[in-house]
């Protein structure tokens, strides 16, 4: 990630942090006026959106300096921090307000001025929907794991608002005053699950799962832009830091190619990749020298050296581009 769109990425996300405070102190005030259990836990969640949101914000601060000799892979791993926090306390916050509204089942709180509270619910609601559609857009456009786990978090809560409009509204219309509990710890559990998610992916990153999606697009790309000095690309691997990607893999390349004409075709490559896929990707590229068995599968035609016939061209696929073996032998 550039220095300009690090900058960017702070400045935007200190904004969606102003915004959440505010909604966070319409909430309250809509709960302060209509005693909802149901309006509780969204003002409640809302507390986790700021706090949350002020962590990503320091994530993205950390993860905008560049490399040293202590970190020379870059600091882009504390979003994974970040996001993993944020789904824990949204975790938390899911079982808590679960718990209150199972409580007040036996010690029902008197629910009232609904009408207000539906209203100040709406507008917060599309506020956050607004903040995490364009927060979710940024993270993917710039790869940062802290924005798009913001983004997701603020969206999912518009969508608990709105479902806690349809049991407010309901209430409204019924009078059921225990309604209100069923829709708090509906949200409860949805919100949990919410949290439950971003733990997982934030533990896929630090722990270095393979993103299968992202390493099929990979793929994708090499298998569109192939050249015939490319016999076959192999042992890819992806790892992530934060906002960039470390990929290195083995290429094997006609034997008789000198030393210059070995790193052109890998700098090919690398190029490829980078100009294909947005981000910011460091390439590692080992070079291999074709075997004899390796003719079978190759597509260089005016190879003079050749061994065997070309019985067959391998697509590249996940199977033998992540498997650390030449193709055809």
């Amino acid at each position: 990630m550039s220095d300009t769109v690090s900058k960017a990425n702070i400045r935007f996300q200190r904004t969606v942090l102003i915004i959440g405070t505010v909604v966070l102190g319409l909430k309250f005030f809509s709960w302060y006026l209509t005693h909802s259990n149901a309006i509780l836990t969204d003002a409640l969640e809302s507390i986790i959106n700021v706090v949350a949101g002020a962590f990503a914000l320091w994530s993205l601060v950390i993860a905008s300096r560049p490399k040293d000799t202590d970190h020379p892979y870059g600091h882009g791993k504390v979003e994974f921090l970040s996001s993993g926090l944020e789904g824990a306390f949204i975790a938390l916050a899911g079982v808590y307000m679960a718990g209150k509204a199972v409580y007040n089942f036996f010690y029902p709180i008197e629910v009232h001025s609904l009408d207000i509270g539906i209203a100040i619910t709406a507008f917060t609601g599309i506020v956050n929907y607004i903040l995490g559609f364009y927060l979710n857009k940024k993270g993917e456009k710039s790869n940062s794991h802290a924005m798009m786990a913001e983004g997701k978090h603020l969206q999912s809560d518009a969508w608990s608002s709105a479902g806690l409009l349809a049991g407010l509204f309901l209430i409204f219309l019924t009078k059921i005053i225990w309604l209100d509990n069923v829709v708090a710890i509906l949200l409860g559990i949805y919100i949990f699950y919410i949290g439950y998610k971003l733990i997982r992916t934030s533990l896929a990153g630090i722990m270095d799962e393979a993103d299968v999606h992202l390493i099929e697009e990979l793929i994708a790309i090499m298998n569109e832009n192939r050249r015939s000095n490319w016999v076959d690309i192999h042992n890819l691997r992806v790892i992530k830091y934060g906002s960039k990607l470390h990929v290195d893999c083995h290429i094997t390349l006609p034997w008789f190619l000198n030393l210059r004409e070995s790193h052109d075709e890998a700098e090919k490559l690398d190029k490829l990749i980078n100009t294909q896929k947005q981000g910011d990707i460091e390439f590692f590229i080992h070079t291999d020298p074709c075997i004899p068995t390796s003719c079978k599968i190759c597509q260089k035609n005016d190879c003079t050296v050749r061994q065997f016939a070309v019985e067959h061209k391998i697509e590249w696929k996940l199977e033998n581009v992540l498997s650390n073996k030449k193709h055809g032998s």
